[in-house]
């Protein structure tokens, strides 16, 4: 497990401890490939070390972000702001930011455009008078069989049926309602003692 632990650093003074297992081969171009076509040796160095550098540049701001993310969490938190809430903010921005954006104006200006061409279009307006038309043909069609049917009900009530049968419903009414009072005379005076309240027998 030492070998672990030890330093693999190419400029560090214990590299000569990994020689047993690797030989100085020297690397030219040959070995890193080909320059590639139009590009000199020299403006190929400087390529790589611009690359270089700009990798090493990308690594720095990683870290940096990365130490920002955290403080940026660490200030949400003690302002008590939950993962919901900057959802919610993200979302929000991100709707701003579509509606801002040429792309959703120029939309909006082809559907309203497009609205307007369909609107005076004759088959718009030809379908819409088709509709009102149709719309105004129901009203009446259900007007008419209003009609009908109150006219057939006053028809019924003048029938001779309807009165026999309302004359049926008056009489039954009337014998009802008068066994009815009789039965409420009986019960009031039970002994034929008319409003009279009853003598008290008791002893006391």
């Amino acid at each position: 497990m030492e070998s672990a632990s030890q330093d693999i650093n190419l400029n560090s003074p214990n590299k000569g401890l990994l020689a047993d297992a690797m030989t100085d081969v020297p690397v030219d171009n040959a070995a890193r490939g080909a320059a590639p076509e139009g590009l000199t040796l020299a403006e190929e160095e400087e390529l790589r070390a611009e690359l270089a550098k700009v990798e090493e540049e990308i690594g720095t701001l990683r870290q940096v972000l990365a130490a920002k993310e955290r403080h940026c969490g660490e200030l949400k938190r003690k302002l008590g702001l939950t993962p919901l809430d900057g959802l919610k903010q993200n979302l929000s921005k991100s709707w701003h930011d579509v509606q801002v954006s040429n792309a959703y104006v120029k939309t909006s200006e082809k559907l309203g455009e497009w609205n307007d061409k369909v609107t005076q279009s004759d088959f718009y307006k030809k379908t819409q008078e088709t509709l009102s038309q149709a719309g105004q043909k129901t009203s009446a069609a259900l007007s008419n069989v209003g009609s009908v049917i109150s006219r057939k009900l006053g028809d019924m009530r003048n029938s001779a049926t309807f009165k026999s049968f309302e004359d049926r419903v008056g009489t039954i009414k009337s014998r009802v309602v008068g066994s009815r009072e009789n039965s409420t005379d009986g019960l009031h005076s039970p002994s034929g003692a008319g409003d009279k309240p009853p003598h008290d027998n008791a002893p006391f």
